[in-house]
């Protein structure tokens, strides 16, 4: 009987396998072997770039945003230092020194002293300038590099008519183009702090001159927005010539009384204020009262007795009055007899405000020893540009 049991070693009388086939079997095996390789290569080159970026974005959350004027490590941050030094002790060399390296501040160095405020600044400012409760939160805002802001306007329409196949056809009439000059004055602050605060390392001397004149220029541009004369100032609202708005014409600005002296008597006031104003300019118009007027209006309802006023339903959205935004500037006038404290229009169309996008500092240490005074001056104008887009409201009877 043949022992037929497995040993684990192939039979005496087995063929080996073909050479072909054990060539193919090596180069497969060779095949996977690179390609692995190359798979590997790759995973350690992307967990390389990895920790690259990981580390450049814990070096960055570890770094301050921004230096104070006295922090070490300004080697990095030239015009800081040299912001620093003519801040704290008037020395110019350094913004001098930076006017050769930089185009950016050539236009900063003057014979006078004056220098542009270090872009950092500079942001702080003006962010809390578009923060600001004022007509600069809706109105249309341009910087300019002149004197003044030209705005062409054209209110009229094209004539027209209708002609038949062989009549002749008239000369129709044509549309005329009105420019409106909005010059730019100076607003300015004069903010003031002891030499020997100055020298005080800890005292963040940025943030304390940002805070000063931001507060300064945000107040002045804002009751100017509303009820400036034009006289060295920009040109408010309320300073144009108000007519009653059925007879209402280019150059002045229309009004709706609540038929009420002293009163918005009912809610029907605001319903005709609003479709006093064009169509046109009804999808991006807002409201502009101050807080006492708000808490009148706010309690107004409709015959159904539902509230016109409504809350903003998100964190920063502004409140509602008819579906339309309501921007509380507190320059605008209190209700009494026959004051127009309520604003309704498209500001954007209808309101221009021009200004220069520098900010300049100029150091006096001499005139208020021992303080040193710091003169800001900015140069802002505006003006109403659209007269058919903003519309008041009168607490009167006609």
């Amino acid at each position: 009987m043949t022992d037929t049991r497995f040993t684990g070693q192939p039979p005496e009388d087995a063929a080996p396998p073909p050479q072909d086939a054990v060539a193919e079997v090596k180069q497969a095996v060779s095949h996977f072997v690179q390609h692995f390789k190359g798979f590997q290569e790759d995973v350690t080159r992307k967990l390389k770039q990895t920790e690259e970026r990981m580390t450049m974005l814990d070096h960055k959350s570890q770094t301050a945003a921004r230096p104070h004027l006295a922090a070490a490590g300004m080697e990095d941050a030239p015009h800081q230092k040299a912001m620093e030094a003519y801040l704290r002790r008037g020395s110019e060399e350094g913004l001098r020194g930076l006017a050769l390296e930089a185009k950016a501040l050539s236009s900063a160095v003057n014979s006078d002293g004056g220098f542009l405020v270090d872009p950092q600044t500079s942001d702080v400012v003006r962010s809390v300038l578009n923060s600001t409760a004022s007509l600069r939160a809706v109105a249309s805002v341009v910087n300019v590099e002149a004197t003044s802001f030209d705005v062409l306007i054209d209110h009229s329409d094209v004539g027209a008519g209708w002609a038949t196949e062989t009549g002749s056809v008239t000369e129709t009439s044509t549309p005329v183009i009105d420019r409106i000059v909005i010059p730019l004055h100076e607003l300015s602050a004069l903010p003031k702090a002891s030499q020997r605060l100055l020298d005080d390392s800890a005292f963040d001397i940025e943030g304390w001159l940002a805070g000063r004149i931001a507060d300064k220029f945000a107040r002045a541009e804002a009751q100017a927005f509303i009820i400036g004369d034009g006289i060295d100032k920009p040109r408010g609202v309320l300073d144009h010539t108000m007519v009653a708005n059925d007879i209402w014409a280019w150059g002045s600005i229309g009004y709706v009384a609540t038929g009420s002296d002293g009163d918005i008597g009912s809610a029907d006031a605001v319903v005709d204020l609003v479709y006093a104003l064009d169509a046109r300019y009804r999808a991006g118009a807002s409201f502009v009262m101050n807080s006492k007027t708000a808490g009148l209006i706010r309690k107004l309802k409709d015959a159904d007795g539902r509230f016109l006023w409504s809350d903003g339903l998100a964190a920063g959205e502004p409140a509602r009055l008819m579906g339309y935004p309501v921007l509380v500037a507190e320059d605008m006038p209190d209700v009494a007899s026959d004051s127009f404290s309520i604003a309704f229009g498209d500001f954007g169309a209808g309101y221009t405000i021009a200004e220069r996008p520098d900010l300049r500092i100029l150091r006096d240490p001499f005139s208020a020893k021992p303080h040193v005074l710091f003169y800001a001056t900015k140069r802002v104008g505006g003006d109403v540009s659209d007269f058919a887009a903003i519309k008041l409201m009168k607490f009167g009877v006609s």
